[in-house]
């Protein structure tokens, strides 16, 4: 059960590859990332008494914001079918030494596995499902007929009672009704026809339930249906939709019967334990250097001794069970401009044996990030305003223009990676965008001239550009 459940068996080279479609430069972290999934296919592949020795070899990537750490990650463990959590370090230290408990990583993680596996036992019932909701659908536009009563005997002669046939006098039989409903319904002739349907009330969100921990208030995400399990009968309401709605809502609802809960927990505690990873943002912010241990070092640090279970290796309680930490990924990342990877704790430092230090981004990657990935800036933005009907066009110069603009921005103040680009196009198309739905029909060529007329104020003036860029 465990095996089919884990990622694909890519080699690094391909993972890689993927990789490159999304992300521009950082060649050691994705070899480092490559390396960890194939590791967990290999780990399968080995003896069953040797397979729980091996734990996972969890990575620190360092380098500036804006490089790609969290896209290296989040992209893995899309490549990888794996539930995936990102979470920031700094969330687990407040002033007064309080956050949130760290085992709420873990609850949270089993709840995206739980999620993602619900999602794939739905689509093995998808075909039972939809043939369950048509047969309801076709009862709501077409109520069968009631039940004639028996003949009765009277005078020898049986005499039939109840109503007509439903076709009525004369009219078609009501099984004939219902094929001719059910062709025009398969060919989405009565979408938009409105119905009136029962549906459960399992999806309202009823009162939540929070309490209180040492290391402050933990929601339960529990719902007080829950705790009451089967003790209150389930209500149900009638809307009116349309037919194309009615049909997706009555599909879902079939399709989470037909679906063996029992089984979605162990499948998804399974996917959990065996390829769940967690990302840990901001480990910077949560070292502490080696001169006082007092004020908010003394957080920092206990947040690193919290942390250090986890990632050992401990068995947490989730309200759908027990999971083990085990052989989770985790993936954690940080600047680390003011601390330094050898402030952390020596034990949650041997436990990140693989470093990877990324590169700071120059002009050559920005006018690839502009272009190469498969989701670049300049087609997001020629996308966008195509649905205005303006064709928007970026010349080569113009693209080698945005991206020398946000370098020198970068160089200038602080610097913030390829989200710089972000703030610069905007800036650049600010007028298009908003005269858009006035201009179908326009073309609009992006060009060095245009880049240097629009952003060569913001750019020269270092004091503007550190408030606006």
């Amino acid at each position: 059960m465990s095996q089919a459940n884990l990622s694909p068996a890519f080699t690094p080279r391909e993972v890689v590859t993927e990789l490159d479609r999304y992300i521009v430069g950082q060649g050691d972290a994705k070899r480092a990332v490559a390396i960890a999934l194939r590791n967990r296919w290999r780990r399968q592949q080995v003896p069953a008494e040797m397979r729980d020795e091996i734990a996972p070899k969890n990575i620190i990537l360092i380098g500036p914001t804006g490089v790609g750490k969290t896209e290296v990650a989040r992209r893995l463990a899309k490549l990888a079918l794996a539930p995936f959590l990102k979470v920031e370090a700094s969330k687990f230290t407040e002033v007064g030494y309080v956050g949130r408990d760290v085992e709420s990583i873990v609850r949270d993680l089993t709840e995206i596995g739980m999620a993602m596996v619900l999602e794939e036992e739905k689509a093995l019932v998808r075909e039972r499902a939809e043939l369950a909701a048509r047969e309801r659908l076709l009862d709501a536009l077409l109520p069968p007929a009631p039940a004639a009563a028996p003949p009765v005997a009277i005078g020898g002669e049986a005499i039939p009672l109840g109503p007509p046939s439903a076709g009525g006098a004369g009219g078609p039989p009501a099984s004939a009704s219902r094929e001719k409903l059910r062709a025009l319904l398969a060919a989405g002739a009565l979408d938009a026809r409105e119905v009136e349907i029962e549906l459960d009330e399992s999806s309202a969100a009823g009162p939540s339930l929070s309490i209180f921990t040492p290391s402050g208030v933990e929601e339960m995400g529990m719902q007080f249906k829950d705790l009451l399990g089967g003790l209150l009968p389930q209500r149900r309401r009638r809307r009116r939709m349309s037919v194309a709605a009615a049909r997706e809502a009555l599909c879902a609802e079939e399709a989470g019967r037909l679906v063996d809960m029992d089984r979605v927990r162990l499948l998804a505690i399974a996917r959990v334990e065996q390829s769940g990873i967690v990302f840990i943002d901001e480990l910077d912010k949560v070292a502490s250097g080696g001169g006082s241990k007092l004020g908010p070092d003394v957080s920092r640090e206990g947040v690193q001794r919290d942390l250090l279970p986890i990632v050992e290796g401990s068995t947490v309680h989730t309200k759908h069970g027990n999971v083990r930490t085990d052989h989770v990924l985790f993936i954690a990342a940080g600047a680390f401009h003011v601390a330094k990877p050898s402030d952390l704790i020596p034990e949650l430092q041997g436990r990140f044996p693989i470093r990877v230090e990324l590169e700071s981004l120059g002009r050559d990657d920005f006018v690839r990030i502009l272009t190469e990935p498969q989701n670049s800036l300049v087609r997001q933005y020629r996308e966008l305003l195509a649905t205005e009907g303006v064709e928007l066009v970026f010349e080569a110069s113009g693209v080698r223009a945005i991206a020398d603009a946000a370098f020198r921005v970068n160089a200038r103040s602080d610097d913030i990676g390829a989200r710089r680009l972000h703030t610069v196009m905007e800036r650049l198309l600010d007028e298009i965008s908003f005269e858009a739905p006035d201009r179908a029909g326009t073309r609009l060529v992006v060009d060095e001239a245009f880049v240097v007329e629009r952003l060569a104020s913001l750019v020269e003036d270092e004091d503007l550009a550190r408030y606006i860029l």
